[in-house]
């Protein structure tokens, strides 16, 4: 599967910073899976649970408080006031 680079950005830091697969979030507009080739967009996101599918597959979970997500045409960036893992 095609990869692409991912940025989780809040305001202690970047929380994730590297290739993946799928990120799986919530917007104001329902549900959103974004892979390699999406097409460029911005949405806002609500309070929900998220879920990273990496470039090796491994899943990261966390739970993230709102925020922005823009997708590019290479890179996404996901921009939330909090970004809390779950059980890592």
């Amino acid at each position: 599967m095609k990869t692409y680079h991912l940025t989780v950005s809040t305001p202690d830091g970047n929380a994730y910073d590297g290739e993946c697969l799928c990120l799986a979030v919530r917007g104001t507009e329902g549900e959103l899976a974004i892979m390699a080739g999406h097409i460029p967009f911005v949405t806002s996101l609500v309070p929900s649970e998220c879920k990273i599918l990496t470039e090796d597959e491994s899943e990261i979970e966390a739970t993230l408080t709102g925020g922005v997500l823009t997708v590019g045409e290479d890179s996404v960036t996901l921009i939330a006031g909090s970004f809390e893992l779950k059980n890592q």
